[in-house]
């Protein structure tokens, strides 16, 4: 946590990061403003904002004691500004001039004896709009946790203040505990976390496959491609009104489809072959009004891109999410958050990163969702037109998926490893056609 030491998921991050590993989430979101651009008042107005985030002022300490553990403390040499840098990007040279810089951009490991946090104001995009780029590292914070850092950089959203200045309800008094009753609760705690997290590694090794040769695997490299995919949310609700299963159950099924069309362009077999995702989860909700760290758990999902028939891979998607939320957030296999905070500093420091040399074992790309809210944005009285959440790639994974459901739309953010996929173009025209091949199952 970001008032006292990290947890054992936040120091599993830290251990994951190298240069050609960088864990660091992002965020690609533009804005059209109604005027030109005056970038030094954008730059100081974020500056301001970015001060007020208690977040964005720590930087990591390790401890002795755990040794091998971390705790946040302020950085007493903060300057925001510094972490905030200016770029003019330009169409004579690239057909997408932001996806091209911010593959470079998102590439460039975060400076882990500062602040974990970089910022990219970029300026030149067609008709007058702009781009904020903005990186947080996974120590720092989950999905829910980063937009809920974010969204301290935008325009404050109407009835915030009065939500924020409410007085929260006064707990409930409860009966002093004796220290025999201390005693009992600590013991019990200890073999709870203890039967759990066995129950967690069982169920792993229990769904471990024969060390795969994916499709979508490839080593380790420096280099990042990026892709944006924009898609219609009206599509999305008339598919699950005529097949039924959630939003995200539609999403994965689309995602099935695209990765069956782009792998067989590019001469992979897909018939009789499915491809699993680690769906990260929130369990942020059992820790009301806790903002801080990483708090996940997930699930394995199984994407049956060997099915031609949209509604075939769309039912099997149903299937296999049913199963995996049936095994729960607490015990399932995909619960590495959960088992992650079971175990100590010490063992993370040793052990983490061979761990996560196994990662092909049990999943072949992450898939997540972030959350936004249901209202307007804007910076500056600028409208958020698009925003593009990026997932960082875990050891020997070639391809990460992020999506954000904000207003009308669908926004897709594709990070791929640059040397394995040098470009997403064909991913993302098979993005737009796994959506009308399912989307026209409705008529």
């Amino acid at each position: 946590m970001l008032d006292g030491r990290l947890s054992g998921l936040d120091v599993a991050f830290l251990c994951l990061e190298g240069e050609r590993t960088p864990m660091h989430m992002g965020a690609v979101v533009t804005f059209e403003p109604g005027g030109p651009v005056d970038t030094e008042r954008l730059t100081l107005l974020l500056a301001a904002r970015a001060a007020r985030i208690p977040q964005l002022r720590k930087h990591i300490r390790p401890t002795l004691l755990p040794p091998g553990g971390a705790v946040w403390v302020d950085d007493p040499g903060f300057d925001p500004a510094a972490h905030i840098h200016l770029h003019h990007v330009s169409s004579l040279y690239e057909p997408d001039p932001l996806a091209a810089f911010a593959s470079l951009w998102i590439a460039e490991p975060l400076d882990m004896s500062r602040p974990l946090w970089d910022l990219c104001l970029v300026t030149g995009l067609p008709g007058g709009r702009f781009a904020v780029l903005l990186k947080l590292h996974h120590a720092l914070a989950d999905g829910a946790g980063a937009f809920t850092i974010g969204s301290g950089l935008l325009d404050e959203l109407p009835g915030a203040r009065a939500v924020r200045a409410t007085s929260p309800r006064p707990a409930e008094a409860r009966p002093a505990r004796g220290a025999l009753g201390l005693l009992k609760d600590g013991v019990s705690t200890v073999f709870t976390q203890a039967a759990e997290g066995a129950s967690i590694a069982s169920s792993m090794l229990r769904a471990a496959r024969p060390y795969p040769a994916s499709p979508i695997s490839a080593p380790d490299a420096d280099e990042r491609s990026l892709g944006f995919v924009r898609l219609d949310l009206a599509d999305l609700r008339r598919v699950r009104k005529a097949h039924g299963g959630t939003t995200n159950d539609v999403l994965l099924a689309i995602v099935a489809g695209a990765l069956r069309d782009w792998l067989i362009n590019r001469g992979h077999r897909a018939d009789d072959r499915t491809l699993r995702a680690l769906i990260p989860v929130s369990v942020r909700a059992r820790h009301p009004g806790s903002t801080d760290g990483n708090q996940l758990s997930g699930y394995l999902c199984d994407l049956p891109i060997g099915l031609t028939d949209p509604v075939a891979r769309l039912r099997a998607v149903r299937r296999s999410m049913h199963h995996a939320k049936a095994q729960g957030t607490a015990t399932g296999p995909g619960a590495f958050g959960v088992l992650a905070n079971r175990l100590p500093a010490p063992v993370h420091r040793l052990a983490t990163r061979a761990a996560g040399r196994a990662a092909p074992l049990l999943f072949d790309t992450v898939v997540t969702n972030v959350p936004m809210p249901s209202g307007p944005l804007t910076l500056d009285g600028a409208r958020l037109r698009e925003i593009y959440p990026l997932v960082p790639l875990p050891p020997h994974q070639a391809l990460g998926i992020a999506i954000s459901l904000y207003r009308d739309s669908v926004h897709i953010g594709l990070q791929a490893n640059g040397e394995a996929v040098a470009d997403l173009g064909s991913l993302r025209d098979a993005f737009a056609k796994s959506t009308a091949t399912l989307a026209d199952t409705c008529a």
